[in-house]
């Protein structure tokens, strides 16, 4: 048997962790000592290493709630309903990736349209950007001595 900080330490969690997974349901302990300590067993040893194999591949608590209990009913359960959860995980992991990829070009486009100089932000391409409704990003006034190739790069000019 294994008391909260023992577990916690095992499996390099804080014991706050599985406080927190008990808290939503996802871990109990099998007893408790005399004096109220939780104690945990070497099956709720295995239950939290698989709590936190599945959040560490991007499961949300609830995820892993559905996954658990198809875990504790493997029989009632096909391959095909978890690979369900997971094929849905991966979509949703793939979507952020095409936002996150979105959200890169976006600002390398605002960054490489400003010269970062230290003239007054008056005309900062980047701040004129955010403040219109177009996808155009206009570059900056570019009367400071700096060579002009470096912000026409994917620039519109203004007009």
């Amino acid at each position: 048997m294994y008391r909260i900080g023992e577990l916690a330490k095992l499996c390099e969690v804080k014991a706050d962790t599985l406080r927190f997974y008990e808290k939503h349901g996802l871990l109990a302990p099998s007893s408790r000592s005399d004096s109220g300590y939780r104690l945990y067993n070497e099956s709720d040893a295995e239950r939290l290493r698989f709590i936190l194999r599945a959040k560490a591949v991007g499961f949300t608590l609830a995820e892993i709630t559905e996954l658990l209990s198809i875990e504790l009913d493997k029989s009632n359960w096909a391959c095909a309903d978890v690979k369900g959860l997971v094929d849905s995980k991966l979509a949703q992991v793939n979507e952020k990736i095409s936002e996150l990829n979105h959200f890169q070009v976006s600002l390398q486009r605002l960054s490489d349209a400003c010269c970062g100089g230290p003239e007054s932000a008056e005309h900062c391409s980047i701040l004129e950007a955010l403040e219109s409704n177009t996808d155009n990003i206009k570059c900056e006034n570019h009367a400071h001595h700096h060579d002009k190739s470096q912000y026409t790069k994917n620039c519109q000019s203004k007009g």
